[in-house]
């Protein structure tokens, strides 16, 4: 089931993520997307990223009939603190001209007229929120009121900024996307904060950061009882707290089996052990 954020714009239930994925970008696009897969989350951040690439798949995508209006597409707007010598905008110009000329050039590279959710990579500092974020935050809603995203949002936020943001921003977020550890009860206290005001919590690296959980006695007896991987039951979890889970694997067979992951169920005993389990 999608899940729909407070300005009532819905995103499907697992999202494809396209970090670290190189020349193998436009493949896996279109391998994720035709083995059901219908989020797809990029940046335009050359460092981690091949935007460029995602819109390739896209391109072959809608030669196959699967036409951008059936997918919904996230990008980011990456601060120069965040970019290498290929920042795709002018690192010397006023910051709103620097979200412009990123957006411009994620259209571009998405074959497209409007994004889904427009995402600042990351604050500029770790603690409260700058002259410099609230100038690049202004930038982002006029996007959003120009109807040129249906979404924005913030990335790799701390739960202190998010409510500052909340409390203070002409547009809240509309999603959130964080890294998520077991170790900080998978990230509850930014997921807090976003159940209060209506914003969709996105976890990323639920596998790749939590290695440990999915080896426990607890994951694995969970995953023998319902027939599945340990895979399966951490993302099934994550779902069932309220948290859209992002994956990044390059395998058509783990591909299949995560979005598999929705058919399964976990006890409220299951869930609260596993929210837990590293705390």
């Amino acid at each position: 089931m999608p899940l729909t954020a407070y300005n009532q714009v819905a995103i499907p239930s697992f999202m494809y993520g396209t970090a670290w994925k190189k020349a193998a970008t436009t493949k896996l696009v279109e391998l994720a997307v035709a083995t059901g897969f219908r989020a797809i989350d990029t940046a335009n951040q050359l460092i981690h990223y091949e935007e460029a690439l995602v819109g390739e798949g896209l391109l072959a995508l809608d030669r196959q009939g699967i036409t951008r209006d059936s997918l919904f597409l996230q990008t980011k707007f990456t601060p120069v603190s965040g970019q290498d010598h290929r920042a795709p905008y002018d690192p010397s110009a006023e910051l709103a001209a620097q979200v412009s000329q990123s957006f411009k050039s994620s259209l571009e590279h998405l074959r497209t007229e409007y994004l889904d959710s427009y995402v600042l990579h990351a604050p500029m500092s770790r603690r409260g929120l700058d002259a410099a974020d609230w100038e690049v935050w202004g930038a982002m809603e006029s996007l959003y009121e120009s109807g040129k995203t249906k979404m924005i949002g913030v990335s790799n936020i701390t739960a202190p900024q998010l409510q500052l943001l909340c409390a203070q921003a002409k547009h809240r977020p509309m999603v959130v996307q964080n890294r998520c550890f077991a170790a900080l009860a998978w990230d509850r206290d930014v997921r807090e904060v976003c159940r209060a005001y209506g914003i969709i919590y996105q976890g990323f690296s639920l596998l790749t950061a939590n290695g440990h959980v999915l080896a426990s006695r607890l994951v694995r007896t969970i995953a023998q009882r319902l027939g599945a991987t340990p895979a399966q039951v951490i993302f099934r979890f994550a779902m069932l707290i309220g948290m859209l889970p992002l994956t990044g694997t390059t395998s058509r067979q783990h591909m299949q089996e995560d979005l598999d992951s929705e058919r399964f169920q976990l006890s409220d005993e299951e869930l609260a052990r596993i929210e837990m389990i590293a705390v």
